[in-house]
C-alpha cells in the first residue's frame, strides 16, 4: 500500500471516529473525568419567568457563556455566590463576548422574587424536573462542606440556615429539591465544552474569579477574593 493510500485511510479512519462521537469527555485538574453528553442536551428545556420553554442548547448556540448550576433557592450559599455573580460588570463579559446564565432547580414562579433577593439581573431559567441536571450528572446528595474554602459564602452557616429554615417556613413550599448539588460550565459557541466543574457538596462551586479567567473575562474584585489589584 502506498504511502498516500495510508495517509487516506488514516484520516478516513480518524473522519469516522469524529462523527461517530455523541459525547463530549472532559478532565479538569484533579476532578475526574466528565462526560457531557451533547446529543441528549439538544432535546431538554429550561423555563424562563413567563414559563416558555428555552432549548438548552440553544443558550450556548451563538456565544460562549458561563453556565451556573444553583442548589435549591432557599440555600444561603447559592444566596451568597449569586450575589457575587451579580456584580460582575456588564462591560467586563460583552469586551470577551461571553454571557452568563443561571439555572436553578426550583419551578420558574421563584425566578423573579431569587433574583430581587440576590440582586442577579443576568439571565436565571430554571430545570424543576431536573432533566439538564441529571443528564450532566450533577450531584444529588445532602452533603454540606467546609465554608473555609468558599470565596463567596459571606453568611456564618448557623445565621445562614436560620435565615433559610425562617424564608422556608413563610413560603411554606420548597423552593427546589434540598439534595440537588450544582456545578459550572463554560460552553460554546456550538457544541464545544471549555470548562467542566461537577460539585461535590453545597460548598464546592468555582471561584467566580476562576470561571472569568477560563472564559477569557478580566476578573473582579469580591470581598473575599481580592485578586484585583488597583495601582
Amino acid at each position: 500500500m502506498s504511502t498516500q493510500t495510508t495517509k487516506m485511510a488514516d484520516e478516513k479512519e480518524k473522519d469516522g471516529l469524529v462523527n461517530n462521537v455523541d459525547d463530549l469527555k472532559m478532565s479538569r485538574g484533579e476532578k475526574p473525568e466528565i462526560v457531557v453528553d451533547m446529543e441528549k442536551l439538544k432535546n431538554l428545556y429550561v423555563y424562563d419567568e413567563m414559563e416558555n420553554k428555552i432549548r438548552f442548547s440553544d443558550i450556548y448556540k451563538h456565544q460562549k457563556t458561563i453556565i451556573v448550576f444553583t442548589r435549591h433557592f432557599l440555600c444561603f450559599v447559592c444566596k451568597d455566590y449569586m450575589e457575587d455573580l451579580g456584580i460582575i460588570p456588564l462591560e467586563y463579559l460583552q469586551a470577551a463576548d461571553v454571557r452568563i446564565v443561571a439555572i436553578g432547580p426550583a419551578p420558574c414562579k421563584f425566578i423573579k422574587p431569587f433574583k430581587k433577593e440576590t440582586g442577579f439581573n443576568y439571565t436565571l431559567y430554571t430545570d424543576p424536573e431536573r432533566e439538564v441536571y441529571k443528564t450532566l450528572n450533577l450531584k444529588e446528595k445532602m452533603v454540606h462542606g467546609d465554608e473555609k474554602n468558599s470565596k463567596h459564602v459571606k453568611q456564618s452557616p448557623f445565621m445562614g440556615i436560620l435565615r433559610s429554615t425562617w424564608k422556608a417556613m413563610k413560603v411554606q413550599e420548597y423552593e427546589g429539591n434540598i439534595k440537588q448539588q450544582g456545578g459550572a460550565f463554560i460552553m460554546g459557541p456550538g457544541d464545544v465544552v471549555h470548562f467542566a466543574h461537577i460539585d461535590e457538596n453545597s460548598l464546592d462551586h468555582t471561584p467566580i474569579n476562576d470561571l472569568l479567567e477560563k472564559a477569557g473575562v478580566a476578573p473582579v474584585s469580591f470581598p473575599k477574593d481580592k485578586r484585583v489589584q488597583h495601582l
